[in-house]
């Protein structure tokens, strides 16, 4: 393993004198710059990252606190992930990933330990205990997600009220009289998420505003729960002709149970989806959706971090607009 000495030999300078030049702390003439660099490149020396913050006070590390519970979709939470190491990478720096369910105790240990130079907390709750602590560490902090008050913290997230109400103005506008919203799970729902308290809240007021029938039902990730829910929809109101589906982990055994039950999309029942496009078009019918724009909310929680970094501290709260695509699993209501 090539250690700074082994630089510092093969420029013939002191180690203190490579320090300086990859900590930029003291000023070093350009011809010893060029000596040290030219050696650390023949060399294939990378700088230990404890050295590096010590020397700098940086660590070039972005914390991302996201709890991985049984009750959320992996896949799409790690879509969020890629984008959001994407985009660090593009400012170089790395992304440190806690998964550990630890509430503020974990937030409190990532700003004691300097291991990263800021947070960006994703699950966020409408009403989350972790914010009097996130407002009290001395660490930018950027929440994917909105609690019912930021209390200034800067927070980016798809704006999930007008995409319910976007879902049921697609319905409504086909025809549809009767729908239903099927929801994450209950867990999802008592801990008071952000996003699903927020699409539950459109969708109730976009139903009432138009005069639909409408129902919602909490639903856990399982075929025997999907089948419940849908028993439960359909004795409640025979006449059900859509279904807004806000689970993207239910789809394929929805969509199986709707064949079983001899239930046409859209023919007999229309569907439309919360999910990534990709998850919509992997169907057999291909799904009518809202986007969860998990680049684009990763890429700009990142870039608001690095605002938060440079000295930028008035806090900002991004809602991102609703995109809906309509594909084959909507339709007019058959008389």
């Amino acid at each position: 393993m090539v250690t700074i000495n082994d630089v510092a030999n093969a420029a013939g300078v002191a180690p203190s004198t490579v320090s300086y030049v990859i900590s930029g702390k003291r000023s070093i003439s350009p011809k010893t710059r060029r000596l040290v660099e030219d050696s650390i490149r023949k060399l294939g020396y990378h700088p230990h990252a404890g050295a590096r913050a010590l020397a700098s006070s940086k660590t070039n590390v972005l914390a991302l606190v996201v709890p991985l519970r049984t009750d959320l979709n992996v896949a799409v939470v790690m879509e969020f992930v890629a984008s959001a190491v994407t985009a660090a990478r593009a400012h170089d720096h790395d992304l440190l990933l806690l998964t550990k369910d630890e509430g503020p105790a974990a937030l409190q240990r990532v700003a004691s330990s300097a291991i990263a130079d800021a947070l960006m907390v994703m699950d966020v709750e409408t009403a989350d205990p972790r914010v009097p602590m996130l407002l009290a560490l001395d660490l930018p902090v950027v929440l994917i997600g909105v609690p019912d008050h930021p209390a200034g913290l800067s927070c980016v997230d798809l704006d999930f009220t007008a995409a319910a109400s976007a879902c049921v103005a697609h319905l409504a506008e086909l025809g549809h009289r009767s729908i239903a919203l099927i929801g994450p799970s209950p867990a999802v729902y008592r801990r008071g998420t952000s996003y699903a308290t927020r699409f539950l809240r459109g969708f109730d007021e976009a139903t009432k505003s138009r005069d639909v029938r409408a129902a919602s039902h909490a639903c856990a990730h399982s075929y025997e729960a999907v089948s419940a829910c849908l028993d439960e929809l359909l004795a409640a109101d025979p006449g059900l002709t859509g279904l807004v589906v806000h689970n993207e982990a239910v789809l394929p055994g929805l969509l199986s149970d709707l064949r079983h039950r001899g239930l046409r999309v859209p023919e007999d029942i229309s569907v439309i989806a919360v999910c990534p496009d990709s998850m919509a078009e992997q169907h057999v019918v291909s799904l009518t959706n809202v986007a969860i724009p998990a680049e684009e909310v990763g890429t700009q929680a990142v870039e608001m971090t690095m605002r938060r970094l440079a000295g930028h501290t008035t806090p900002e709260v991004r809602l991102l607009g609703p995109r809906l695509t309509r594909r084959d699993s909507t339709a007019a209501p058959r008389a």
